[in-house]
């Protein structure tokens, strides 16, 4: 299934020069990082990876879908702490990717906090895309 917007409301833009062994500029220049691969894939490790790009624009895009389902819900998730874990390795043609989630919102019990978690991942713009393609696990915790 593919899920279009109705209405363009932005466009994120940037240039990759050298993949993994580049460099990344956003279209306004706020950023600008330097691209290498981790040590764990044989590179130095010294600068940013796509992976750690993606888990930290995952994760931001799902506290915000996390506190949009809250907030209907009549509870304040704004204090909530997401931790993220993009996995890379290979498959059995190329390569793949797997996502961890875990969200800690104060102020619920765990089963509320599942619920709402499992909420956000119904209408997180990321999640949606990965949906059927990336496992990605969601666990949602009190405190």
């Amino acid at each position: 299934m593919t899920n279009t917007p109705d209405k363009i409301v932005y466009t994120a833009r940037a240039s990759v020069t050298g993949g993994r062994q580049g460099r990344a500029v956003s279209d306004d220049g706020v950023l600008d990082l330097a691209l290498t691969a981790p040590k764990e894939m044989g590179g130095p490790g010294t600068g940013t990876n796509p992976e750690q790009l993606f888990a930290l624009g995952y994760g931001a895009c799902f506290q915000g879908a996390l506190t949009m389902v809250a907030k209907s819900k009549g509870v304040d998730a704004s204090g909530s702490t997401l931790d993220i874990a993009v996995g890379f390795g290979p498959d059995d043609t190329s390569f793949a990717l797997t996502v961890d989630i875990t969200v800690s919102i104060p102020g619920v019990d765990d089963a509320t906090a599942q619920e709402l978690v499992d909420g956000a991942h119904q209408v997180c713009p990321y999640s949606r895309a990965t949906r059927g393609n990336v496992p990605v696990t969601v666990k949602g915790l009190g405190a």
